[in-house]
C-alpha cells in the first residue's frame, strides 16, 4: 500500500508521505484520533505537524478516492452479490463555522441538531465491506453566503445546492464511470422518498432496492395515463392524470393475505439464522408527468409474529426476481451501518478537530483509506479467521506499531500538554462568560 499511496502525497517538492503514514497509524493507536492525541502515541508524531498536513497541505484527495475505489472493487467487486450502499452520516458540531455546518436533520441523533451531514457509498459483497466515496453536503444558507464559503475553503466549483440525492447520484454515475462493478445499488428511505432519483438510476439501468416511506404510493393495476376530456365549456385541461386512484404501500401491504406472506432465511447472523416475513408484489408507480408509469417490484418485510410491516422497498430488479433475492438485498443495507460503527469507533471518522473543506476532505478521506488496509487484511485472512474483525485487527496494530516511549518524562510531558489545553479551555470559557456578565449588566 505504501508504493501505491506515497506518491498522492508529494506535492512540488514537498513529500509528506511519512506524515500520512504516521497520521493514518494515529488513527488505529489513538483512543480519540484528535490531532494531540495521535501525536503522543504515533512514534514521531507531531501535533502541528498533524494539523498542517490535513489543514493546509495541498495534496489533492480526489485521486486517492479514486485510487481507494479501484483497489476496494479489486477485493468486492464483481461478484453476484456486489453492491454499492448508499447513506449519509451526521456529525455533531459546536458553532457555525464548520464547512456546511447547520441545523438540520442528524440521523444518528434522530433529531435536527447543529451538524454537518455527509453521503457516503459503501462497497460490499455481503461478507466485507468499506467506504469508497462521499460528499459533504451544503445547505442552501451557505450556498448563498459567498463570504462564509470563502471563509471555509470552499471552492468556487462546489458553491452551489445540490439535494442529498442528487449527490447519491453523483457518487453512482461516477462510481461507474471509474469501472467499478457492482450488481446493484442500495438506499435507505431519504433516498427512496426521492422520485427522480429512483427514476435517473433505472434511466441509467442501474438495479436498485431502495426503502421507501409507508406514505409512499403506487398502483397495484397499470393505470391509463392522459389528459381528461374537457368538461363543459370551462377551461381546457392540459395536466395529465391517471385513470385510478393510487394507494399508499402501507394499504396495498394491508389488503394481500396471509398466504402472500413467505417466512425467509436472510443470512446467519451472531444471534443465528436471521428470519423474517416477506411479502412481495408487482406495482406501477408515476410521477405525475412522464408519458407511462414504470412497473416495480414492493417489497414488504416484517419481523417474524409481528402484524406490523416495518419496512418497505421498491427495487427495479428484473421481473423475475425471486422474494427471497430481494428480500436479501433489501436487508443487505445493514452493511452500511457496520461500515459507520466501524470508522467512527476504531478509525476515528468523528473525532477531526477541523472546520474547513479542504481539512474534512482529507480526513474522511485518509479515514477511508484506513478502512481499506483493514479490509485488505480481513480478505487475507478468509476464510480462515471469518470472525476477525475491525475492531481485532486495530487492536493488533496499536500494539505493534511503533509508539513513542512510555518514559517517565515522556509520559508527564504528555500530562502536561494536556493539562493545558484544557487550562486554555477553561480559561476561554470563563473569559466568554465575563463577557456575557458585562453584555448584561451593561444600561441598556
Amino acid at each position: 500500500m505504501r508504493e501505491t499511496y506515497g506518491a498522492f502525497f508529494r506535492a512540488g517538492t514537498r513529500d509528506n508521505s511519512a506524515t500520512a503514514r504516521r497520521y493514518l497509524q494515529g488513527l488505529v493507536q489513538a483512543e480519540n484520533c484528535t490531532f494531540s492525541e495521535m501525536a503522543d502515541v504515533v512514534e514521531g508524531g507531531d501535533e502541528q505537524q498533524f494539523q498542517h498536513f490535513i489543514s493546509n497541505s495541498p495534496w489533492r484527495y480526489e485521486p486517492v478516492i479514486e485510487q481507494i475505489g479501484r483497489d476496494a472493487d479489486r477485493l468486492l467487486g464483481g461478484q453476484d452479490e456486489s453492491y454499492l450502499i448508499i447513506d449519509e452520516s451526521s456529525f455533531a458540531k459546536q458553532g457555525d463555522r464548520s464547512a456546511g455546518v447547520a441545523r438540520q436533520w442528524s440521523g444518528r441523533l434522530g433529531k435536527v441538531d447543529n451538524c454537518q451531514v455527509a453521503v457516503f457509498a459503501v462497497l460490499s459483497d455481503g461478507t466485507s465491506h468499506t467506504p469508497v466515496d462521499m460528499r459533504l453536503y451544503l445547505p442552501g444558507r451557505w450556498v448563498d453566503d459567498p463570504e462564509r464559503c470563502a471563509r471555509a475553503g470552499i471552492p468556487e466549483k462546489s458553491r452551489h445546492l445540490v439535494s442529498k440525492s442528487g449527490l447519491a447520484l453523483d457518487i453512482v454515475r461516477q462510481a461507474r464511470e471509474r469501472g467499478m462493478r457492482f450488481r446493484y445499488v442500495l438506499a435507505d428511505g431519504g433516498y427512496g422518498k426521492e422520485p427522480a432519483f429512483l427514476r435517473a438510476l433505472d434511466d441509467a439501468h442501474e438495479v436498485f432496492v431502495a426503502d421507501v416511506h409507508k406514505t409512499q404510493t403506487v398502483w397495484p393495476e397499470r393505470p391509463e395515463i392522459g389528459v381528461p376530456a374537457p368538461k363543459g365549456n370551462g377551461k381546457q385541461p392540459t395536466k395529465k392524470h391517471a385513470s385510478t386512484a393510487p394507494v399508499t404501500v402501507e394499504n396495498a401491504v394491508k389488503a394481500l393475505g396471509t398466504e402472500q406472506w413467505q417466512r425467509v432465511e436472510l443470512r446467519d447472523s451472531t444471534r443465528g439464522k436471521l428470519r423474517v416475513d416477506v411479502a412481495h408484489l408487482r406495482v406501477w408507480v408515476w410521477d405525475g408527468e412522464e408519458e407511462e408509469p414504470r412497473q416495480w417490484h414492493l417489497i414488504a418485510r416484517r419481523e417474524i409474529a409481528s402484524s406490523k410491516p416495518i419496512k418497505y422497498s421498491l427495487s427495479n430488479a428484473p421481473e423475475g426476481a425471486s422474494t427471497l433475492h430481494l428480500a436479501r438485498m433489501q436487508g443487505h443495507r445493514f452493511w452500511v451501518e457496520r461500515s459507520f460503527e466501524d470508522a467512527k469507533g476504531e478509525c476515528g471518522l468523528a473525532d477531526y478537530q477541523v472546520t474547513g473543506w479542504l481539512a474534512w476532505h482529507h480526513h474522511i478521506t485518509l479515514v477511508m483509506l484506513a478502512m481499506l488496509f483493514i479490509l485488505q487484511q480481513r480478505v487475507a485472512n478468509l476464510p480462515i479467521l471469518d470472525l476477525l474483525s475491525a475492531r481485532d485487527i486495530v487492536e493488533i496494530l496499536a500494539e505493534t506499531l511503533p509508539g513513542k516511549a512510555r518514559t517517565e518524562d515522556a509520559i508527564v510531558a504528555r500530562i502536561n500538554r494536556r493539562h493545558g489545553r484544557r487550562q486554555k479551555s477553561i480559561d476561554s470559557r470563563y473569559r466568554a462568560q465575563e463577557r456575557r456578565d458585562r453584555d448584561e449588566s451593561a444600561p441598556a
